[in-house]
């Protein structure tokens, strides 16, 4: 039998363009041979659909969609994801399932049974799991169809759930697992992923033929890199990261480890680059937008910015705003300048000290008691951010936000200001993180100035300011704050591993009291296992350390 995967990017809601790239993979698939076309979780209405599933005409107009596929399902069949309605009135409305088309029918739907609710997941909110699980017969295979999350519980070790679905279907040896999936980037995920593929082979001994989404859905990133694995666990071929494709594998082959092509290397620099690259991608395609703006200041973080959105949109499509004040210095208008001409786009030159000082002469009847302090530093930040905002009205562009995610968990940024933006690129992406990205970027030669990369971080918001006078190192803080947010420590679980009890403190605190900020910022890209955004729910009024 001949096995095809469809890796492909959907939109959600976007019925009608969804079902086309379905049928062309299909035609596709059979004009090469295919036996069965396999296409990803939920692939008719897109992952996550979120509150959309509370409409009744979206689960219509995706039943439409199955019945559909199910006529291009003549001599090839089709085994893609999909809701479906629960008919028992206890329950959930809707399953979250994996459709089995041919002879241009319906032939079996197998529900989802482990529904995953943390970090973005909400599975649990929309969909009943699943209480029969059977197999599919399909010339002379056996086949398990399952979702996604029904292959995480292997050997029943996932505290989570209390079944596997897996073992439910053993009683009916099936002779290989189909598994569609939507699961999302983070750059150390893959291996993980991969090593669970591989324990259900060994123990079932089964073969495992897994169809994953790529693409970006607002904030959340599908990677791709769907597998083909031998009953013993071997990778016989993963497919390309960030990429649609279309592979077919014939079993016999995979039986005898005739197609072993070995896993692409997973460079943490590389993922977290092209995931970001693919996210500005697909929001402004998705959206129908084409041109962006941001703020270019001479530092690293706009940098980063400005180069990953010129090589995801063209650096026609990108505009930089320089906006210098009285505090800015030469080299950082310099350095701004020489990054936009390394990378061909437009750039302006706006300089915000008149505007500054009349926001003071408004202000000082106002202010005239007070000393001088962050107020005035933040009117800068939020006269940029107003002129950037008054560009992106004139002509259309969306502002991209430019704030890491250091600055984001400590709210050293300024609301109204430079945490303005549609979209913030590298808000899951720490200091220290930047700086290895920007490295990544010059492996092959100078695009950003090396003085962009080497200079102290500063705001320029006050004359000889740097970052080091507010904030720890950045290597002590993102330290800290990767142990707090990534891996959910203690403060004493933190100070426990040698970190100074001051720091750790003002730290988690500094988190903790700017969280109504987050709250206000942009969607954020999501590389990390936990970013700020869907996958972070955080109180605003609470106590907690601080």
């Amino acid at each position: 039998m001949n096995i095809a995967l469809a890796q492909i990017n959907v939109h959600v809601g976007n019925f009608a363009a969804n079902l086309a790239k379905m049928l062309e993979y299909t035609q596709r698939a059979k004009a090469q041979g295919a036996d069965i076309v396999v296409f990803p979780e939920l692939a008719t209405v897109g992952y996550p659909p979120r509150d959309f599933l509370e409409f009744d005409d979206f689960i219509d107009k995706a039943e439409e969609v199955i019945l559909e596929l199910a006529k291009a399902a003549d001599g090839i069949a089709i085994i893609v994801g999909s809701v479906s309605r629960n008919p028992v009135v206890e329950g959930k409305d809707l399953y979250n399932s994996a459709y089995f088309l041919a002879n241009q029918r319906v032939q079996k739907v197998q529900h989802k049974t482990l529904l995953p609710t943390y970090d973005i997941f909400d599975e649990y909110r929309y969909f009943e799991p699943a209480h029969e699980w059977g197999v599919v017969r399909y010339r002379d295979k056996t086949i398990a169809m399952v979702v996604c999350e029904d292959s995480w519980n292997v050997g029943n070790e996932n505290p989570l759930y209390k079944i596997n679905p897996m073992d439910e279907m053993m009683v009916h040896q099936p002779d290989l697992i189909i598994n569609l999936s939507a699961s999302p980037f983070a750059y150390n995920h893959a291996a993980n992923r991969i090593e669970v593929m591989q324990a259900n082979c060994r123990r079932y001994n089964l073969p495992l033929y897994y169809a994953n989404h790529v693409g970006a859905q607002t904030e959340v990133l599908f990677d791709g890199g769907s597998l083909v694995l031998h009953a013993d666990g071997t990778v016989i071929d993963e497919l390309p990261y960030f990429k649609e494709a279309l592979r077919i594998y014939n079993t016999e082959e995979v039986a005898q480890k005739e197609l072993v092509s070995g896993e692409e290397a997973k460079h943490k620099m590389t993922l977290i680059h092209d995931a970001i690259v693919m996210g500005i991608q697909n929001y402004f395609g998705k959206l129908g937008f084409k041109k962006a703006i941001l703020g270019l200041s001479g530092g690293i973080d706009s940098a980063l910015v400005a180069v990953l959105a010129a090589r995801a949109l063209g650096p026609d499509n990108v505009r930089c705003i320089l906006m210098p004040s009285q505090h800015s210095s030469d080299h950082s208008v310099n350095d701004a300048r020489a990054l936009a001409e390394n990378l061909g786009t437009q750039y302006d030159i706006v300089p915000i000290e008149s505007i500054y000082n009349s926001y003071m002469d408004v202000l000082k009847p106002h202010f005239w008691a007070k000393p001088e302090g962050l107020a005035e530093e933040n009117l800068q930040a939020r006269a940029r951010g107003m002129l950037l905002m008054a560009f992106s009205n004139k002509f259309g562009h969306i502002l991209l936000n430019t704030s890491n995610k250091s600055e984001m968990a400590v709210g050293y940024g300024t609301l109204y200001g430079d945490m303005c933006g549609g979209l913030s690129v590298i808000g899951d992406v720490y200091k220290t993180e930047c700086f290895e990205l920007a490295r990544y970027i010059n492996k092959d030669g100078e695009v950003i100035p090396e003085n962009i990369i080497t200079k102290p971080p500063s705001a320029e918001l006050k004359p000889d300011q740097f970052d080091s006078d507010s904030l720890p190192p950045y290597d002590q803080l993102d330290a800290v704050l990767y142990q707090y947010i990534e891996q959910h420590q203690s403060p004493q679980d933190i100070i426990a591993l040698g970190f100074d009890e001051a720091l750790v403190k003002r730290t988690l605190r500094l988190v903790n009291i700017n969280e109504f900020k987050r709250y206000q910022t942009a969607p954020v890209l999501r590389v990390s296992k936990k970013s700020f955004g869907m996958g972070r729910r955080m109180p605003i009024v609470a106590k907690y350390l601080n």
